[in-house]
């Protein structure tokens, strides 16, 4: 027989069809009346707490908000509190986390996912596809040129290990060279120091292994062994008696790696190297005379080439480093003469430094006469691209120097000084001309220079390699050439006055360039790898906040504030949180609706029961 529920008890009912009328209580269970089942017996949860619930009532509710209703009146203060300040506490972590990332590696950690895993997967196009390859010459040429220009080169102009880049970790603690870095330099040392044939000599063989250890103590211990394996008997010199024998190693590569990396002082580098010259020279003389009688022949010849080379170049960077500049230029001058087809150790910048420090300014222009194809179309009204020639930061900036030093000399026969307010009234000269054209020039081609050479960013030493017009060409450039600006009266104030221009002539750096190729993307990823982790990379084009930072920072900030709310006014941030979750469900709830008008009460129980 039919019941009622005890009085102050709240009905728990777990479904109940619309237009259904609750009708009794039998057993724990509430009889319901409707259209089309007229008794059918619903479980119910009976609690004795509670305002009073009478079952004559009309209870025509939808699914979805009695459970929501039920739930949010299970709800407390402190629910929403832990909720949000959970959410607060997630959301922060994640933009600590992009924040590091994007700074680290100049992207957004979720966006790079999203791309790489998540677009192959959502059906994303492929690069590689063949209606995707079909490009024209142009575009084609122009891809090379970005691939060339990403390439990473040797920096003509690096220090010596022992005697600069070890002091200065001895004083700061810091290390100047990043393991990417090192690992370059182990790879050019293998190539250009060892061949097929290093295994038929003892010194040659450890040398080989010595160039690929990691640790600098076990490659300079190897180099002693090496250079104790290797020794001829030579006739003496003078300051020995002038007859007599004396004990030489002929491993030129051991004293190679001793003065770049033993040596604490340039002195005593310059003494190694010049050993290694007396070694390189034996065996260059050797492998000449029988370097056509096989192909062996011919790469051991190569090697004591590039092994000659490379001591020559450094013992006349040694004499630039010691103040004796007329002697390091000559040396440079000779050792171009002598090999004119190794242009891969760029011997022309050293000597552009060197030729600069002595203020040879008509020397200067030689040199970039050979070397910079544009550098004469600047007196004619010819203009000629220059794309396709090879370029570095030290050509461009040169000439761009010796522009502004014209520009220089003008205003100071005029007692005047160049100001852009002055040039706007009276017009700009041919000479002025020039020298602005020279600089957007030189900004296009590298747009990291101007702000060490201003001295708006500050300097660490150079990288042993360089990327083309990235930040890492920059550093090494400004390091050697900033006094040469200073010296030249008033190069620094034209280049502050003009240098910002030339971004206004690219608007889209990254699509289309105006004398060279656009600027290559891959700059920065490659400079983060070359340049220490002390040092903030110089990116361009300046980049803008991944919108995952954005988005996140905000949802911190507000999920924060919700947290605090909720602390302060709990009972009026419930009543807000109830309303906004009943709005949010209410989609819901009119779906659920339509859908138990439409679908048959017996199928919708059975559905319930399983």
């Amino acid at each position: 027989m039919a019941s009622v529920p005890p009085r102050n008890a709240v009905v728990h009912i777990s479904y109940i069809r619309k237009n259904w009328r609750i009708v009794g209580w039998v057993s724990g269970s509430i009889l319901c009346t409707g259209p089309r089942a007229p008794w059918q017996p619903i479980t119910a949860q009976v609690m004795e707490v509670g305002p009073e619930c009478s079952l004559d009532e009309h209870s025509g509710q939808e699914r979805g908000h009695g459970v929501v209703s039920m739930f949010l009146n299970t709800l407390t203060p402190k629910f929403y509190v832990a909720l949000t300040g959970t959410s607060s506490l997630i959301s922060g972590l994640i933009l600590i986390f992009e924040w590091w990332y994007f700074r680290k590696y100049g992207t957004s950690f979720i966006e790079q996912v999203s791309v790489s895993h998540l677009r192959p997967l959502l059906g994303g196009v492929d690069n590689s596809s063949p209606s995707n390859s079909s490009t024209s010459n142009g575009d084609t040429d122009s891809s090379r040129q970005n691939v060339s220009e990403c390439k990473v080169w040797r920096n003509p102009l690096n220090l010596f290990r022992g005697a600069e880049y070890n002091r200065y970790t001895w004083v700061t603690g810091r290390e100047p060279l990043t393991y990417y870095d090192m690992n370059l330099s182990a790879q050019d040392h293998q190539t250009f120091f060892t061949c097929d044939s290093d295994h038929l000599r003892p010194a040659d063989a450890i040398m080989q292994k010595a160039w690929r250890e990691r640790n600098p103590q076990a490659r300079i211990s190897a180099a002693h062994e090496a250079l104790v394996l290797e020794e001829y008997v030579g006739p003496a010199t003078h300051q020995q008696g002038g007859y007599g024998v004396l004990a030489v190693s002929s491993c030129a590569t051991a004293y190679i790696l001793l003065a770049e990396e033993e040596a604490t002082t340039i002195v005593e580098a310059e003494k190694l190297f010049k050993q290694a010259l007396k070694a390189g020279e034996v065996c260059y003389r050797r492998s000449q005379q029988v370097q056509h009688h096989g192909a062996q022949h011919e790469a051991q010849h190569r090697r004591d080439t590039n092994v000659l080379v490379y001591i020559k170049r450094r013992l006349a960077m040694c004499s630039r480093k010691l103040g004796r500049t007329r002697e390091a230029v000559k040396m440079m001058r000779d050792l171009m003469k002598e090999f004119p087809l190794l242009s891969m150790f760029n011997i022309h910048e050293n000597l552009l430094e060197s030729l600069l420090e002595l203020q040879a300014y008509a020397d200067v222009q030689a040199v970039l006469a050979k070397y910079d194809g544009r550098y004469h179309d600047w007196e004619t009204t010819t203009q000629v691209s220059d794309i396709s020639l090879p370029k570095s930061a030290t050509i461009c900036y040169t000439a761009a120097l010796l522009k502004a030093r014209a520009v220089s000399d003008n205003c100071l026969l005029r007692t005047l000084r160049f100001s852009p307010e002055a040039a706007s009234r009276r017009g700009l000269n041919t000479a002025e001309m020039n020298a602005v054209e020279a600089i957007h020039r030189a900004v296009e081609f590298n747009p990291h220079v101007p702000k060490y050479l201003l001295e708006m960013k500050s300097l660490i030493l150079p990288p042993e390699h360089v990327l083309k017009r990235g930040d890492s060409e920059a550093i090494a450039y400004a390091f050697f050439h900033l006094q040469h600006w200073k010296r030249v009266e008033g190069a620094l104030n034209l280049l502050h006055c003009t240098w910002e221009g030339t971004f206004r002539m690219i608007p889209y750096p990254l699509e289309k360039g105006h004398l060279f190729y656009p600027y290559p993307i891959c700059t920065e990823t490659a400079d983060r790898e070359l340049l220490p982790m002390f040092h903030e990379v110089s990116v361009y084009p300046k980049k803008e906040l991944p919108f995952f930072i954005l988005f996140t920072a905000g949802l911190c900030s507000f999920t924060a504030m919700l947290a605090l709310l909720t602390h302060q006014f709990p009972e009026l941030m419930g009543v807000f949180a109830k309303a906004f979750l009943s709005t949010l469900f209410a989609p819901l709830n009119f779906i659920m609706e339509k859908v138990e008008s439409i679908l048959p009460s017996s199928l919708w129980h059975q559905l319930t029961r399983i």
